[in-house]
């Protein structure tokens, strides 16, 4: 046992460094097998969006009292870590933990040492329900000789398991609790017992009361919280993320994508505009058959995906695309906004030219288009309109259009 450990066990009083205060060792060096490994260990997988590490870190560093925390964790999950305590790298120390939790609680208090706070907080990473409340009662329970343990009355009937896989005994649960965290005491009597415990070789204390029960520390119980469970299964983990997300406002996962192209005239007999031939004295210019309407609601229609533009996945330079027809592309980014599990809600298409006249042809336009996307012709609007003379357009010299897709994903959205 350390000299300041002896003094502080024999009751002697020692100056608090300067954070002093309420100190907090985080648990974090388990495996959590039993959860699953997915995304590593249960500590890091994620609940609401984040690693269930980082809801217990935000409950404690936002708490007025709470001064230095350090934070157990194994050797291998360095990099997790600190992905997952990013927003409070400053006011944490990481110190690689020991075999069992308490070795890793002893490896947590010696880090606090130069700290000296009077009072310290062992808690589990794996509970990040934990409240204000619960911890200000804790920290309240403690003082310079006795520890505090929040725990619940124990409201299931016990059964002892004989050899044979019969019940052996039924135990009265009269004055049963499960034990929560965080756990809290003085600090230099808690650190002695663990001291004294790993010099002996004592190392079976599966909580930090039960070395201050092995060590004569009296500990006091305070009302725990049925919220502060132990995530301990997949299922934990699974129920723990449908709980945090359906407490956050959260929205239908609705994107909308816009796609813009143009074309210029040349010598020709007609012109292609959303899937329909419209005779005229000139034809569009393009590698394929021009058609900027199907070009443009081709990227809006990538554009709500993330996957690129027509370019990406019908490059000009490629041959094959020559006077190929532009429905073809339309159908293939519909294809993929299905294959990722979106609904195309609408098409609205604006066609800009001085001629040839749209209107005519805008049921035809209408009924291709349907049958392109695979929605009802009511969700798709085609609409034309000049540029008053003005520009490239307004000359004559080609055709532009604005197309914009409405996309269904599944999912929500937070707030």
């Amino acid at each position: 046992m350390s000299e300041a450990s002896e003094k502080q066990a024999a009751g002697e009083k020692q100056v608090a460094g300067p954070s002093g205060g309420i100190g907090v060792v985080i648990v974090a060096a388990g495996r959590g097998a039993r959860a699953g490994q997915d995304d590593g260990p249960k500590q890091y997988q994620r609940i609401g969006g984040r690693a269930v590490i980082t809801h217990t870190l935000d409950i404690f560093l936002s708490h007025p009292m709470i001064g230095p925390v350090v934070v157990a964790i194994h050797a291998d999950d360095a990099e997790l870590f600190q992905r997952a305590a990013e927003a409070h790298g400053d006011r944490l120390v990481a110190v690689v933990g020991g075999p069992s939790r308490q070795a890793s609680v002893r490896l947590g208090l010696l880090a606090l040492r130069d700290q000296a706070p009077a009072k310290v907080l062992v808690h589990d990473a794996v509970r990040p329900f934990v409240d204000a409340g619960l911890i200000d009662r804790t920290i309240e329970a403690i003082d310079e000789r006795q520890g505090a343990l929040p725990a619940l009355p124990v409201a299931d009937t016990l059964k002892r398991e004989s050899a044979t896989g019969m019940i052996d005994e039924t135990i009265s649960r009269a004055g049963l609790h499960a034990a929560q965290t965080p756990q809290g005491f003085p600090f230099w009597p808690l650190l002695a017992a663990h001291e004294k415990a790993h010099h002996l070789g004592k190392t079976e204390f599966t909580d930090d009361a039960a070395i201050a029960e092995w060590a004569q520390i009296p500990v006091k119980i305070v009302p725990g919280s049925p919220d502060n469970v132990k995530l301990t299964w997949a299922r934990d983990i699974a129920l723990a993320d449908q709980r945090l997300l359906s407490a956050q406002p959260r929205f239908p996962d609705i994107r909308t994508g816009n796609g813009y192209d143009v074309h210029a005239f040349e010598p020709g007999d007609h012109v292609t505009l959303c899937g329909v031939a419209i005779p005229y004295e000139r034809k569009l210019s393009g590698h394929s058959d021009a058609d900027v309407g199907l070009h443009a609601l081709t990227d809006a229609l990538l554009a709500t995906c993330g996957a690129g533009d027509i370019g990406t996945h019908f490059p000009p330079s490629d041959p094959q695309w020559k006077g190929a027809a532009s429905k073809i592309f339309v159908e293939h980014a519909a294809k993929l906004v299905r294959g990722r599990g979106g609904r195309i809600a609408n098409a609205d298409i604006t066609l800009i030219c001085e001629a040839p006249r749209v209107g005519p042809h805008r049921a035809a336009m209408t009924q291709a288009l349907s049958a392109m996307l695979g929605i009802a012709p009511e969700r798709i609007s085609i609409k034309a309109t000049t540029n008053e003379k003005l520009g490239f357009v307004g000359r004559g010299e080609g055709i532009a259009a604005i197309a914009t897709a409405s996309v269904v994903y599944p999912g929500e959205v937070p707030a």
